[in-house]
């Protein structure tokens, strides 16, 4: 971990407000960011612990826990909800609360027009999902129970 993180703040050792760029890139190398990095991280860049704390806990971007082997992601911005994004959300949290797959809520995946719109690790976007397609494309994964 060590040789890695010397590699993410040597990039970033010019640069002010590095920050957020050397906390996305830990997240990029590791999946979170772990919490033993935090006084690292605060003392390569002259920071108290409680700031660099405060940036990680403030953006929902920033997982403190490892992911699991998927990364769900389900619209909740206004659009999505009138169109049932918040029951999708709620639908998806109880089919995969015993899977290790992990349900991140965000607020805009730019399929305003089409949604709900959910996201497949970082990559795959879907537009109208409900619960059906919702569950068609878990089992495409194979994770649920």
């Amino acid at each position: 971990m060590v040789p890695t993180l010397n590699a993410i703040f040597a990039n970033h050792q010019h640069c002010s407000g590095a920050l957020l760029p050397i906390l996305h890139e830990i997240q990029h190398a590791f999946g979170y960011v772990p919490d033993e990095v935090v006084p690292l991280i605060a003392k390569q860049l002259n920071l108290s612990r409680a700031e660099v704390h405060g940036v990680i806990t403030y953006y929902h971007h920033f997982r403190r826990t490892p992911p699991g082997k998927h990364v769900v992601r389900i619209c909740c911005a206004e659009a999505c909800q009138s169109v049932g994004g918040e029951t999708l959300a709620e639908y998806a949290k109880e089919k995969l609360q015993d899977s290790n797959t992990t349900l991140e809520p965000v607020y805009c995946l730019g399929l305003c027009a089409i949604g709900p719109a959910m996201q497949i690790d970082e990559t795959k976007l879907h537009a109208k999902v409900t619960p059906e397609k919702f569950d068609a494309l878990i089992d495409a994964l194979g994770e649920r129970s």
